[in-house]
């Protein structure tokens, strides 16, 4: 008799605890969400850049392979590396489109920027997607990103390819830490597609120095070797 009692009185504890027990671990995750919240896609909370440097010839070779309609960097002009863009990130993971709508970004902004990043719609998406989450208006934005890239020396092997060119993606990384001195193996990565090299990655501190970043490396090419197109018009 008194096992059963004991049973049922224990029974009615746990009947009494357990909303309290959900509702604790409920709070909890809620709590939990509103900091994560605090970050997610906040402008200007952040803790590094990402400048991407795209081999032009790829990405129009790619353009035409799924029959697009023809991009304007993919046009005479000799493009070789241009800029994709200008990321935040976070150590792991990364905000985007901090700001809806995005302020209108000015065409004067878009048209200074074509030299680097040679297609006004790629400079109005990088604007949304990316700038609204740096925490800087506009032209202060662009300007950083002509910053980061005159940061970035191209070596000299890549300046004026005018045939395709075989490379393993170490290779194109040694390139670049041995052209920039101060940055490290730990801080630049190259992606690619099934065949050719895409991009240049190469990890930024918000004052445009050098760092080294573990996400970077996830996302790398994991091919011993990829091509690198011809520089269109080259």
């Amino acid at each position: 008799m008194f096992h059963s009692r004991l049973h049922s009185f224990s029974r009615l504890v746990i009947s009494l605890a357990l909303p309290l027990i959900l509702a604790a671990g409920l709070a909890s995750l809620a709590g939990d969400a509103r900091a994560q919240d605090k970050r997610q896609n906040a402008p200007g909370a952040f803790d590094f850049y990402v400048l991407a440097l795209s081999w032009s010839p790829s990405f129009c070779e790619d353009a035409a392979e799924r029959g697009g309609r023809s991009h304007i960097q993919c046009g005479g002009r000799p493009y070789a590396f241009v800029v994709h863009g200008l990321w935040p990130q976070y150590e792991n993971g990364f905000p985007e489109y901090c700001q809806r709508p995005a302020p209108r970004l000015n065409r004067n902004i878009v048209s200074s920027m074509l030299d680097l990043m040679p297609a006004p719609g790629l400079i109005f998406n990088e604007w949304d997607k990316h700038g609204t989450c740096s925490g800087l208006e506009g032209r202060s934005y662009f300007e950083m990103i002509r910053k980061a890239r005159a940061a970035i020396k191209i070596p000299a092997e890549y300046l004026d390819l005018s045939q395709a060119k075989t490379v393993a993606p170490a290779e194109v990384e040694e390139a670049f830490v041995r052209a920039n001195p101060g940055l490290t193996n730990a801080a630049v990565s190259v992606t690619c597609n099934r065949t050719r090299l895409s991009e240049v990655r190469i990890c930024l501190s918000k004052d445009l120095q050098f760092r080294a970043c573990d996400e970077l490396e996830r996302r790398a090419c994991r091919r011993d070797q990829v091509t690198m197109p011809p520089i269109r018009g080259g």
